[in-house]
């Protein structure tokens, strides 16, 4: 069967990717966002996994507000950047593991959910930034990817609770599969943020801090939560977070957190990132 080896919580704030087009990363304002991913970078660079399993959002591009699916799944043998409005970012197409997604996708079914199947889909910076952030730009990407698109911006979304059972039919689907390759999930988005409305600009930096210590050891607090209180606590758009708990989901009852590191400049959003493994089950 395959193997979890991993699970990665992440910011995917497009800024991010305008910082590394534009070459910015060694910049006063960025340095320390980017540094603190130097240690991330090298985590995965010794795990090698095979594929990563990315759970993002969609930001009205491949989308939009007429047609927005609660959970979409592609199963595409690759993934090409997204016109965002300013053109295609010049990354490489990311490879697809579109064997294991049709496994996925009929795991997934089996337990009474039903994703939108994608068999062509263009990818924005919700899916593009993470991998960035832990694999840089390489030439070729070194890993194939399943990505799980979840609604997080046009009400109603989908409840913590849901995307906590998401996390364990991925689980299912990873041991179940029959060859040995090696996994990462990575869910992605937040932290606190609001973009609109009377608190536009909002960011709880105590609330992130415990979200980055607690996730791994103590996730149920934020398994939980309402959506409601997801908004209240990190904003409206910061109610991405829902995604990393399909990734805690997944690993272990107990887990190690290998890494954290968190910055919110004088900006729109809190960013941060976290590295869980595993702990050793009783036998």
């Amino acid at each position: 069967m395959a193997r979890l080896i991993g699970g990665l919580g992440t910011s995917h704030v497009p800024s991010i990717a305008v910082a590394l087009d534009r070459g910015l990363a060694d910049t006063p304002d960025w340095k320390p966002f980017f540094d603190g991913y130097i240690p991330a970078k090298a985590w995965m660079a010794r795990k090698k996994p095979d594929i990563a399993i990315v759970i993002y959002n969609d930001h009205g591009n491949s989308f939009f507000l007429d047609r927005v699916p609660t959970l979409a799944l592609g199963v595409a043998d690759s993934y090409r950047p997204i016109d965002e409005g300013w053109g295609p970012r010049a990354i490489p197409p990311i490879p697809g593991a579109a064997d294991f997604a049709w496994h996925l996708a009929d795991r997934m079914v089996e337990r009474h959910f039903d994703p939108l199947i994608c068999r062509e889909l263009e990818v924005d910076h919700g899916m593009q930034v993470p991998l960035e952030l832990f694999y840089g730009l390489p030439q070729a990407w070194p890993v194939r990817t399943v990505p799980i698109l979840v609604n997080t911006i046009q009400y109603p979304i989908p409840t913590p609770q849901r995307l906590w059972a998401l996390g364990a039919v991925l689980r299912e689907a990873i041991e179940s599969w029959p060859g040995d390759e090696t996994v990462v999930i990575l869910g992605t988005g937040g932290l606190s943020h609001q973009l609109q409305g009377a608190r536009a600009g909002f960011i709880n930096r105590a609330a992130d801090h415990d979200w980055l210590e607690n996730i791994g050891p103590h996730p149920e607090r934020y398994r939980d939560m309402t959506r409601e209180q997801y908004v209240e606590t990190f904003g409206s758009e910061g109610a991405e977070l829902i995604m990393w708990l399909a990734m805690r989901a997944a690993m272990n009852p107990k887990v190690r957190t290998v890494m954290t590191h968190y910055h919110a400049p004088a900006s729109m959003t809190g960013a941060g990132m976290v590295v869980l493994e595993n702990e050793e089950e009783p036998a």
